[in-house]
């Protein structure tokens, strides 16, 4: 049994210094790809996210089945929570639900925090790469799955080939073959919406 299958074993098995253990390694890497997933949010939202994927981690830790490494679990986990987060934002900004309130900065089981990576850009750089990231979130929605799923593993969870094929039970070379397909349709779509976006601004 190797360290990681011994440790989600302990914690199964109640063990509160197994469940500290996994926290430590697995809860700041989860927050930075939270936050990677879209900066609108803010540290208080990735920090609402962060806790809502681990209270999913702890709840359905069980049904874990190793295919994949523990920490590809999470990310997707992670995606689920981010994704469902922002929709239920866009859906109270349109008077269609209730705001979301944030939890305590600081986890109240490890009093972990979040060290989310430091912004260095302009306020014109940090607009641009704003303004284009939500492009890509767009897009992206519009694929949908499979292609959403195995870019944002790639890109934004940074996983190797090998690691998303565990994760999507694929080979290496479907997965190879499949994102540079999905990213070819996500280079149209993207260029389809950026086309519209001018035609729209020369009608106005």
């Amino acid at each position: 049994m190797n360290a990681e299958a011994e440790l989600i074993q302990r914690c199964l098995r109640g063990d509160q210094q197994a469940w500290a253990e996994l926290f430590d390694l697995h809860y700041a890497p989860a927050a930075r790809f939270i936050f990677q997933l879209s900066p609108e949010l803010s540290q208080e939202d990735v920090e609402e996210i962060c806790q809502e994927v681990f209270l999913s981690v702890v709840k359905n830790l069980g049904s874990f089945n190793a295919k994949s490494r523990l920490q590809t679990w999470i990310y997707r986990i992670a995606v689920n929570k981010t994704r469902d987060y922002i929709e239920k934002q866009r859906a109270a900004k349109r008077g269609g639900g209730a705001t979301p309130v944030s939890l305590q900065a600081e986890d109240p089981e490890t009093g972990l925090q979040l060290d989310p990576p430091a912004q260095t850009q302009s306020p014109d750089q940090l607009l641009i790469s704003s303004e284009k990231f939500e492009l890509l979130q767009t897009a992206l929605e519009q694929l949908g799955n499979p292609c959403r799923e195995i870019i944002e593993l790639r890109y934004f969870g940074d996983l190797g080939y090998d690691e998303i094929a565990r994760a999507l039970n694929l080979n290496p070379k479907t997965v190879s073959s499949r994102l540079s397909k999905c990213l070819d349709k996500l280079e149209q779509t993207a260029r389809k919406m950026i086309w519209r976006e001018k035609i729209s601004s020369r009608s106005v």
